[in-house]
């Protein structure tokens, strides 16, 4: 894949350390915020970063696979869902409003035919969604990258006009199943550990999700590469949130990641260019089993963890609040100096030797 991803410069970091540090407050007061506050700063190098005409882009796309019982849906689902966010009467669009997000809705592949629609961006790999992986490779190689580079272009376009973070959301029935198979294979964790419940399975259900991709994994021959898994196991809109957050890191802006397939895309993302990681805010631990050893295979520590295990960037969309708090410390809170306030006393280290008993 054609990006250049490098990691920020880390040059900056003792300035904007001394800086969170010299406001008015006990030191490290503000917990992890201040560490947010640090990576904002360093995604976009410098003393006073801004966040810029925030988005969600949710990229929809259905699964060959969902036909054969991976989820407690059927297929039609993913469309109407879709037209419940053109319609905004789903949960992404009601916490995007309440948060000043812009949403952005994507066809990667759903098996309807929307027509042309104001708020939908038609970038349709397949007019049918994926294969079956339980029957071949769900897309080919071409069609997997055609979908990434359809990510990629809408955040460079999103990016042109203004914006500088994104938040990725995805709706696809069946796409826990794939973003399981991908974690498993990118992060090397068995593959019972990745199943979970999805929209809702009981334990029949998930016993016989566990056993379909068991078959699926039974049946793959090809190489343990992110891009050829990608391709067999994942769904067009699991490929475009990849290429997404390529174009967004390097881009330099800061990416907003969702739950656990959103998770599984990173994953591919991170394989590919691991510089990716550092312009990520991991939203939230999502309920689903498979992504709290996702967080843990990427060392990574999410903001929020509210049982949520509604995909669609809701996550993303309930962590920009905090996103926004730490950029407004950093710019708008007062520093000891400015304010004139007293700064704590560093106490004096242990007296040692002869001068321990001395008092003056």
């Amino acid at each position: 894949m054609p990006f250049d991803i490098t990691p920020p410069d880390d040059a900056l970091r003792a300035a904007l350390t001394a800086k969170i540090d010299g406001k008015t407050k006990p030191l490290g007061a503000l917990g992890r915020l201040e560490a947010l506050a640090l990576q904002i700063g360093l995604v976009q190098q410098t003393l006073a970063p801004e966040l810029r005409k925030p988005h969600i882009l949710v990229c929809a796309g259905d699964h060959g696979a969902a036909k054969s019982g991976i989820s407690a849906y059927p297929q039609d689902v993913t469309w109407q869902m879709v037209e419940n966010f053109l319609a905004g009467g789903a949960a992404i669009n009601v916490f995007a409003r309440a948060n000043g997000l812009e949403l952005v809705v994507a066809d990667a592949g759903v098996n309807h035919d929307f027509g042309k629609r104001e708020n939908l961006v038609d970038a349709k790999v397949s007019p049918y969604g994926t294969a079956s992986y339980l029957e071949g490779p769900a897309m080919s190689s071409e069609q997997c990258e055609t979908a990434m580079m359809n990510g990629a272009r809408i955040v460079a376009d999103l990016h042109a006009r203004g914006c500088n973070v994104i938040g990725f959301g995805e709706m696809g029935i069946g796409n826990t199943a794939a973003a399981s198979l991908i974690t498993h294979f990118l992060a090397g964790i068995p593959l019972a550990d990745c199943v979970g419940r999805g929209t809702g399975l009981d334990d029949a259900g998930v016993s016989r999700k566990l056993t379909l991709l068991q078959q699926a994994v039974g049946l793959y021959r090809g190489k343990p590469e992110p891009l050829a898994i990608l391709a067999h196991f994942g769904g067009f809109e699991i490929a475009m949130l990849a290429g997404g957050m390529l174009a967004a890191a390097e881009r330099k802006m800061l990416l907003l990641i969702d739950g656990f397939i959103v998770t599984a895309a990173l994953l591919v993302a991170a394989t590919l260019h691991p510089a990716t990681l550092q312009y990520c805010v991991f939203s939230h631990r999502s309920q689903e089993r498979g992504h709290r050893l996702q967080l843990e295979h990427l060392g990574a520590r999410p903001l929020l963890d509210m049982d949520l295990r509604l995909g669609e960037g809701t996550g993303a969309a309930l962590a920009w609040p905090l996103a926004r708090a730490a950029c407004a410390f950093l710019n708008e809170m007062a520093s000891f100096e400015s304010a004139g306030v007293s700064e704590q006393v560093t106490p004096s280290p242990p007296e040692t030797g002869e001068r321990a008993g001395v008092r003056g």
